[in-house]
């Protein structure tokens, strides 16, 4: 969570001493009704949250109690956890400008500097490029460890030093009012191009919605569109996930429907566990239609209600000329739905990966409200592959490691890319490594 003087917003609420100890009583209540991992919820625990508890209840304004209960939660090491007002209007570079950063140190001191940054975005469309370095958001100066905070539905200033050692400013529109809603500019979810020799590359830069529709229905008009390629390159680098959408990448890489895993409570774990996962309702197609959702819903609402794990399994589309011959890109990024496809490719021997480690952050999550309009997003299920892994906080490590360059980068190289594009051409067979 990142510190409330980086923002130039304050929240629009005062709270009495009675509101701020409610309001803790209900967040403390609601992880140990609903969080992912119990065990956490320990002695430990109990002893921090005493610790914290004069600093939060003591809190002279709604902004300091935020980052208090914030500071609070980082004590759990877990991702997908949060506190925040329904009010925010507040948001990460990853979420408000398609693109992710590093921190190093460069010529003007340890700095952040763009690593990914997806086509059709808030930054691509301001112009930024992977290795730009940042200097300041609206005319202050930021540096790591903290990260840079956007105002959402306005225009942001951003100095950068773009890859021609050029120091200059940008403004980036981090989103766009929508009725009651703000929204973020999406990226180009999907994109391909022939590399030469029967190579096809496809990008996909996120899984919006939670079957994802929209997003299936782009992956595979734009295989449609590769034609007979022999080999294929899927780059998942910097897609931090989202739904089920990603199960149509999965399905690309194996003609079979080959069980792929399921979120599940670790307070339902049990020794029977390989037995009963069985016993699960399986998904194994995305609708081409959102038409369709509401019937899957009534299909899946009985195990949905009893909280019983849903499998995901591939969809069996059929044998593809490129299956064995397949690369994935990652990055340290690339992380929840698209960690997935990862583990997926790794358990069943369906892909070469080339890269960097993974996010290692992988769980299902939701929001509670926990009075006067602030919320808790909490990881309610981890995440665990069909052969029992369970990659919360384990970042997969690639079979090939190619770190992110980033003076490579600002000369417009892509080394990571260029290292999956030979790993393919010294392939002849089906067989993956």
């Amino acid at each position: 969570m990142t510190t409330n003087s980086a923002l130039k917003t304050t929240l629009p609420i005062q709270l009495s001493a009675n509101d701020r100890h409610v309001i803790l009583d209900n967040v403390l209540k609601a992880l140990q009704k609903r969080f992912y991992s119990p065990e956490k919820l320990n002695e430990d625990w109990l002893a921090t949250v005493e610790r914290h508890r004069p600093l939060i209840e003591g809190s002279p304004t709604a902004d300091a109690f935020e980052q208090a209960i914030s500071d609070l939660l980082t004590e759990l090491h877990t991702s997908h956890l949060g506190f925040f007002h329904g009010s925010a209007r507040r948001a990460s570079s990853r979420a408000a400008l398609s693109a992710t950063y590093l921190a190093d140190d460069t010529p003007y001191g340890k700095r952040w500097i763009f690593q990914d940054v997806h086509s059709g975005g808030a930054a691509s469309i301001a112009g930024i490029e992977p290795g730009n370095i940042l200097l300041s958001v609206d005319g202050r100066e930021i540096t790591p460890p903290e990260h840079p905070v956007f105002v959402m539905g306005k225009q942001t200033s951003i100095e950068i030093v773009g890859n021609d050692e050029q120091r200059r400013t940008t403004s980036v529109d981090v989103a766009r009012p929508k009725g009651k809603k703000l929204h973020f500019i999406q990226p180009t979810l999907v994109e391909t191009r022939h590399m030469g020799g029967g190579l096809g590359y496809l990008k996909v830069a996120m899984f919006p919605g939670m079957v994802g529709v929209e997003v299936a229905n782009a992956i595979s008009r734009a295989v449609e569109e590769l034609g007979a390629i022999e080999s294929l390159m899927i780059d998942l680098r910097g897609n931090t996930g989202g739904g089920v959408g990603a199960l149509r990448v999965m399905s690309l890489l194996t003609p079979e429907k080959i069980p792929v895993g399921f979120a599940l409570d670790r307070r339902r774990i049990t020794a029977n566990l390989d037995s009963e996962k069985l016993t699960f309702p399986r998904f194994s197609r995305i609708p081409m239609s959102t038409k369709a959702l509401w019937p899957l819903a009534l299909k899946f609402a009985p195990a949905m209600l009893a909280r019983k794990p849903i499998v995901l399994q591939s969809e069996g589309v059929g044998k593809k000329p490129f299956h064995g011959r397949v690369v994935l890109l990652v990055n340290r990024h690339t992380a929840s739905a698209a960690e997935m496809i990862v583990a997926f490719a790794r358990e069943n021997k369906l892909a070469t990966i080339i890269g960097e480690k993974t996010a290692g952050r992988l769980l299902s999550a939701t929001s509670v409200k926990v009075g006067k309009d602030f919320r808790l997003a909490l990881p309610t299920g981890a995440y665990c592959t069909w052969r029992g892994t369970i990659l919360e906080g384990t970042p997969i490590v690639p079979d090939q490691i190619v770190e992110f360059d980033w003076h490579q980068a600002r000369a417009g190289a892509d080394a990571q890319l260029e290292n999956a594009a030979k790993s393919l051409a010294r392939r002849p067979t089906e067989t993956a490594s």
